[in-house]
């Protein structure tokens, strides 16, 4: 076992003794609080203190809750022994990231248990039952049995069924001009007599499929840049089996440093707007820092979609990273095992960060309704899953563990060590409100760590809802600042909303930056580099080797 790796198991096992210890060893708190409860429910029953579900929250939905006496009180009574429940554990004293692991371990325990979750406690699904006679109730555990043979035991969360990649989504034209073993890059056709001179150059996360890039029409960002009159290039990354499990964070910095390179002479262009979404925001701010340090000058300006690069952004301020950096940190002990993290794993993983949305929800839907899942292509998108090589699980986990890029040069590639200062270009950096896996604040941070201009926006949304934020939704909103600022307070304090979504403010600061405007090419590729088929090409559906 590492050091680090005994050191952070230590760690984790003080914490839960330190707990323990002080949750026993303090019964005054315990009797104040359940005093306090106590007198909750007097003041309930008595209608002196009416408990409302905080804003948002879509178990209470249906009127149900508010017309009828006995759901009612359902209702408030747990919601207050949720409330008197996080009273106590903030009177326990624990330090504060030892305060977080406790609420998350508890916000578990209390959302499984809600009333919702069960038939007698959820109004909606009672209807349903007296107005089908019980067959939903029937169809529910057809859905339950299948659930656990075909979807790794979780209620499914889209009707698979609805979609194919290729057929009603990733449908942009496009061919696959190069191909190694970690990836391949797509060069979509323009679809406008003039482009900008600058290509753009897109690197998807890892740790799913690249088409969140290309949904259905209407929703597709390549749909848009291409409209918009830009050439457009995309990795897509091959999903690993255990025979790949000696791929690292440096083997997909090299694939992306040579697939730049391919870009470059096909468009004849020396440099690339690049855009990286989280973790592979990651990987191209790493690949870009190694340029830096290396002197080559090959990055016009770098978009950073969702993602963190200094983990002490969110480390201490938003319960959704921290939970998602200790888990992965445990599932580190069988991906070496396993040679890799399989997609499955994390699919359960990020679904327990937000059970209420991501389990319950369909908990309800599909087995006390007996409905079949929604039918969206975000969702199956989500569900597309992909394995992570063990040795890019650890280095990622190794990295975060250490601060990520936020310590200053402390990863080296090729024996090169790199620093996030040497990344000189302009940089558009774009941070979730409500993101639950990369914090805005995280995200924010990354102003501060790199060399050029950066200018930042704030999606009023969540991790993949910033992301696919088409124009045209009543409902998007944006802020930026166009003053100093240094922090998120004094980013809010001088903020500027704005209504719709953030891509033609991105494109306006892109085209700045973009050059003039030449002639399209009339054929994709190059003599060197010819087509080897249509995007959206064999990886993003060839299942590992092992696999097939």
């Amino acid at each position: 076992m590492s050091d680090n790796k005994l050191e952070s198991s230590t760690q984790m096992m003080m914490e839960m003794l330190s707990f323990y210890t002080k949750a026993f060893s303090n019964p005054m708190l315990t009797a104040t609080q359940m005093q306090a409860l106590g007198t909750g429910y007097y003041n309930m029953m008595t209608g002196k203190s009416p408990i409302m579900p905080p804003k948002g929250d879509k178990r209470w939905r249906d009127p149900v809750w508010a017309t009828n006496p006995f759901y009612g009180m359902m209702m408030q009574s747990y919601l207050l022994w949720c409330q008197e429940l996080e009273k106590w554990l903030s009177g326990l004293g624990l330090d504060e990231r030892s305060e977080m692991r406790a609420k998350l371990a508890l916000s578990l325990l209390t959302d499984t248990v809600s009333p919702t979750n069960t038939l007698a406690g959820n109004p909606t699904a009672m209807k349903v039952t007296l107005d089908h006679g019980g067959k939903n109730l029937v169809q529910g555990f057809k859905n339950f049995m299948n659930d656990m043979k075909d979807n790794n035991g979780l209620p499914s969360t889209v009707d698979k069924s609805k979609f194919e990649v290729g057929k009603n989504l990733a449908t942009s034209e496009g061919q696959v001009i190069y191909r190694e073993e970690q990836l391949e890059l797509i060069e979509y056709a323009p679809k406008t007599e003039e482009i900008f001179e600058t290509p753009i150059f897109i690197v998807p996360p890892q740790i799913n499929k690249f088409y969140v890039w290309d949904l259905a029409k209407g929703r597709s960002i390549v749909e848009y840049l291409t409209e918009r009159g830009h050439r457009v290039f995309i990795v897509s990354w091959r999903n690993p089996s255990s025979d790949q499990s000696d791929w690292g964070l440096n083997s997909y910095i090299e694939a992306l440093d040579r697939a730049t390179e391919v870009a470059c002479e096909i468009s004849k262009s020396d440099k690339l707007n690049m855009i990286g979404a989280c973790s592979g925001g990651l990987t191209a701010a790493a690949l870009q820092a190694y340029w830096g340090a290396r002197k080559i000058d090959r990055a016009n300006t770098f978009t950073l979609l969702v993602a963190i690069l200094d983990i002490e952004g969110g480390k201490n301020t938003s319960m959704g990273l921290f939970a998602n950096i200790e888990t992965l940190e445990i599932a580190k002990m069988f991906s070496k095992s396993k040679g890799i993290l399989e997609g499955k794993d994390l699919e359960r993983a990020f679904a327990w960060l937000r059970p209420n949305d991501l389990i319950w929800a369909y908990w309800v839907n599909n087995y006390l309704c007996g409905n079949s899942a929604p039918t969206f292509d975000i969702l199956f998108w989500n569900a597309d899953t992909t394995n992570l090589p063990a040795t890019f699980h650890r280095d990622l986990i190794d990295l975060l563990s250490n601060g990520g890029f936020g310590d200053g040069p402390n990863w080296d590639v090729n024996g090169t060590t790199i620093d996030l200062k040497n990344v000189s270009c302009d940089t558009y950096i774009v941070g979730g409100e409500t993101d639950h896996i990369t914090p805005w604040d995280g995200c924010y941070l990354t102003t501060g760590l790199l060399g050029g201009d950066t200018e930042f926006v704030l999606s009023q949304a969540g991790h993949i809802q910033s992301l696919i934020n088409p124009p045209g939704n009543p409902r998007a909103k944006f802020m930026t600042n166009s003053g100093k600022h240094s922090t998120t307070e004094e980013f809010l304090e001088g903020a500027e909303q704005h209504s719709g979504s953030w891509w033609p403010h991105w494109m306006n600061w892109t085209e700045q930056r973009s050059g003039k405007k030449i002639k399209a090419p009339k054929k994709l590729g190059s003599a060197k580099y010819k087509p080897l088929c249509a995007s959206p090409g064999t990886y993003v559906s060839k299942l590992p080797e092992k696999e097939t």
